[in-house]
């Protein structure tokens, strides 16, 4: 499947950091953030397969984020994490494009298996979009 590139985004250094570790044990490639707004920046910079996004953070809050990257990189599958038993945050997260929701603190081997899940979607998406582009080039 080759190495997904996920984009964690989230305010807690004391998360962030052993979860990233964890998740480059399990041969994914993992850049981070500490905002909303960083993550943009970092969408702009490289291109990420899937991000792992908190919903509660200072500044843009994850909701926010979610919208400004689904208008940015549609393509990019948003896995959201919310320690806040949220349902509300989570739906309206769902309806604007999120792949899935996870609780904080999320098991690692639920939180790899919807990285994974997320990005087969994401690579089925851009295989279409090839097809549609070749036979509209024909």
């Amino acid at each position: 499947m080759g190495e997904i590139k996920v984009l964690l985004v989230d305010d807690e250094p004391d998360f962030v950091a052993p979860l990233t570790n964890r998740l480059a044990l399990r041969k994914l490639e993992v850049i981070t953030a500490g905002s909303g707004e960083e993550a943009l920046k970092a969408l702009q910079d490289q291109p990420v397969d899937v991000v792992v996004l908190d919903v509660k953070m200072p500044g843009m809050d994850g909701i926010e984020a979610i919208r400004q990257i689904k208008k940015r990189h549609p393509l990019v599958e948003v896995i959201m994490l919310t320690g806040h038993a949220s349902l509300e945050a989570s739906i309206e997260g769902m309806e604007l494009g999120a792949f899935d929701y996870l609780l904080k603190p999320a098991a690692i081997d639920e939180l790899v298996y919807k990285i994974q899940d997320a990005h087969k979607k994401k690579a089925l998406q851009e295989k279409k979009i090839a097809a549609l582009k070749e036979s509209a080039g024909s």
